[in-house]
Formats: C-alpha cells, sequence, structure tokens
C-alpha cells in the first residue's frame, strides 16, 4: 500500500508540473506571427509587438519586413505579435513579453512609448527598441528613433505641387493639392507642416485641402474624404494615414487623380495586386523603419549600440527619402526630377530650414493651415 501511494504522488507531481508549464508554448492575449523561431538555440530572440495589425501596406508592414530582414540576415529566432487597436490589450501583452526569454523586444510609435520605457524599466535584462517616436525620453535599457519626416515631407509637398501644375495626365488646371491624415495630432502635422512648407517653396500660391479621418484603421473612411478633395478639385493626395490611408489610392483610382504614399513604397507593394492603382502613386515618403530596425539589432548582438537615447535621422543620414521607383521614373517628367535632385540637396546641405510641428502650439499649426486652406 504505500508503494502505491508513494507512485501515485509521483505521478500527480509530473502531471501538476507539466500542466504549470503549459506544454513549452508561449501563452498570450494577442495574435502571434512565428518568424524563424525554433528549439532551443544560442541565436537572438527578437520579438515584434505591433500596436495594431499588419496589413496597412505602410508603417507596421515596415517594422515587419525588418524583423524578417532580422531573422534572415542575423539568423535570429523571430515572432510578430499583433496587440490590435484595442489599447487595454497593450499592457497585459507587453508584460506577458517581457516575463518570456526574448532577448529583444520591438514596438514602435509615440502612443506606446510610455507604456514601453515603463516595461523596460521593469525587465533591466531585455533590450528594447522602439522604432519610431518623438518623445526624447528612453529608459536605459531602450534605444529609440525618431525620423526628420519634416524634411521628407517637405519633398513630398514640393512634388505633389510641382504635379498639380505640370501638364502630367491626371493633373487638372487648379493649384490645389490635399493631405488625408489619420489625426489632428503633433506626430501627423509633422508631415503635414513640412509638406505645406515644400508645396509653398515649389509652388508659392499653391492650395492645401486637408483631412483627418480620427483613426488609423478605417480605409473606407479614407476614401471617403479622399473622394470629397478630389471632387473640390484637388490632383494629389498625401496619405498619412496608416490603414485608412489605403482608402486614398482606392479613391484616386476611381477618379483618375494622384496620390502619394507614407512610410514605405506604397506604389510597388500595391502594384502587384492592382498595377492601375500603383501607377496613380507616384511616389512615397518614406522612413525606412526596416533598416533601422536591422541596425539596432545588429548593434546589440555586437554590443555596440548605445542603449538609453533617442536618435534622429533625416536626408543626411538616409533614414528617410522619397521613393524614385519605376513608376516615379515612368510618370514623373525630367525637370521635375531634376528640381526635387536641387530642393533636396539644400534640405541636406541646411541652406532649406524646415519647420517642425513637434512642440508647436496649436494656434502656430492653424496658422500654417490657413494659409493654404482653399
Amino acid at each position: 500500500m504505500m508503494k502505491r501511494s508513494l507512485l501515485a504522488l509521483v505521478l500527480a507531481a509530473v502531471m501538476l508540473i507539466a500542466a504549470c508549464s503549459g506544454g513549452g508554448k508561449n501563452a498570450g492575449p494577442a495574435n502571434e506571427t512565428p518568424g524563424n523561431s525554433g528549439s532551443k538555440s544560442d541565436n537572438l530572440k527578437v520579438v515584434l509587438l505591433v500596436p495594431g495589425t499588419l496589413g496597412d501596406k505602410s508603417f507596421f508592414d515596415a517594422a515587419n519586413s525588418g524583423l524578417e530582414q532580422v531573422a534572415n540576415s542575423l539568423q535570429a529566432e523571430t515572432k510578430v505579435i499583433e496587440m490590435g487597436v484595442d489599447t487595454t490589450k497593450w499592457e497585459p501583452t507587453f508584460n506577458s513579453v517581457a516575463g518570456q526569454d526574448w532577448d529583444v523586444i520591438i514596438s514602435g510609435g509615440s502612443q506606446i512609448t510610455e507604456l514601453l520605457n515603463a516595461t523596460a524599466e521593469k525587465h533591466p535584462d531585455k533590450k528594447f527598441i522602439n522604432y519610431d517616436t518623438d518623445i526624447p525620453e528612453a529608459a536605459p535599457n531602450v534605444y529609440a528613433i525618431s525620423y526628420a519626416t519634416n524634411e521628407v515631407s517637405f519633398l513630398a509637398g514640393a512634388t505633389a505641387a510641382l504635379t498639380s501644375v505640370s501638364d502630367m495626365t491626371n493633373a487638372n488646371e487648379e493649384k490645389k493639392i490635399g493631405f488625408l491624415g489619420g489625426m489632428d495630432i503633433p506626430a501627423i502635422n509633422a508631415f503635414l507642416v513640412g509638406y505645406i512648407e515644400g508645396a509653398k517653396y515649389a509652388v508659392p500660391d499653391i492650395k492645401v485641402a486637408v483631412s483627418y479621418a480620427g483613426n488609423f484603421a478605417d480605409p473606407g473612411k479614407g476614401k471617403e474624404l479622399s473622394l470629397l478633395q478630389y471632387n473640390s478639385g484637388v490632383d494629389v493626395i498625401f496619405n498619412v494615414a496608416g490603414g485608412t490611408g489605403l482608402g486614398v489610392f482606392d479613391a484616386a483610382k476611381e477618379k483618375s487623380r494622384y496620390a502619394i504614399g507614407v512610410d514605405s513604397d506604397q506604389g510597388t507593394m500595391i502594384a502587384g495586386t492592382d498595377k492601375d492603382k500603383a501607377n496613380l502613386i507616384i511616389t512615397s515618403s518614406v522612413k525606412k523603419i526596416d533598416q533601422a530596425i536591422v541596425h539596432a539589432v545588429r548593434g546589440i548582438k555586437a554590443g555596440t549600440l548605445e542603449l538609453g537615447k533617442l536618435d534622429v535621422v533625416g536626408l543626411e543620414q538616409d533614414g528617410v527619402g522619397i521613393v524614385r521607383n519605376s513608376i516615379f521614373n515612368s510618370v514623373v517628367s525630367e525637370d521635375i526630377k531634376a528640381q526635387l535632385v536641387e530642393i533636396e540637396k539644400k534640405l541636406i546641405a541646411g541652406e532649406i530650414k524646415v519647420s517642425n510641428a513637434m512642440g508647436m502650439e496649436t494656434s502656430e499649426v492653424d496658422q500654417i493651415r490657413n494659409s493654404v486652406k482653399p
């Protein structure tokens, strides 16, 4: 009897341990997409937390591209976790992931910066990368990156204005361009202010219609607002609205007008599924998020990356730029291309100074918006 009782106790203990371990799987409250993850190894383990969902062909997809490059070029074990748009799920996801065996935790956006820093402070043994924020504070184990979006948006504005007054096929006679932002917030208005100043530099009497969708995940709303702009005489719209901005391209195709993408080369990304739509995206204002992520993870792996700081990258550092792809080269005139090259040179040399909406009073942004109001 004693032997049987002892055996039963041992079996019960084994079953309890197995149940508590969860079979070795990482449980989490969000959608998880494995990358190069596998069994135990000495490879760096890197996870990307997306404060939204993939498929925007812009901001989040650019970060995912960076993670894929990390997996391929650094042989890291990787995973993507889409946290969704419900912000109440972000903190538990961060806490859950930080408690697991990831070496590097990546996320991005000013909306998650406070949470990311707080999580990093509670887990000093982990390394964190914030791939896009305009908040200068960074915890000692965080590397944060900001992009000179005002500079590259200046180029986008010049492109739009010069297109509007050109004899390009889908340009009309009105000197009027558009801007669609996800929300009326400083991070988006940093694009807007640069866009307006670049447009006015190229065409001093240009008019700029401005709309905000109020979110970053509603393409239908983006299309509705864009159609209103195109119907009012706008012939180019700059999309700075994440997933909502995909509606800009739908409207551009419906009205045979032009658009400018954001964060990723949206023309090339869309060309695979809708070439006619893609050919109306004359360029994109790109933050080289994928390259920034690869650079940061490589530095962490080598032990050379300086943490606890915010790095700002612009045209001079090749951290931002407008896309000059096959669409741009075939649609945009040689004269406009030449003018854009000269403007970019002046921006890099500091001969052109671009205002930055970050830190601006609302009244200052209003004044700039109203200066070009149709």
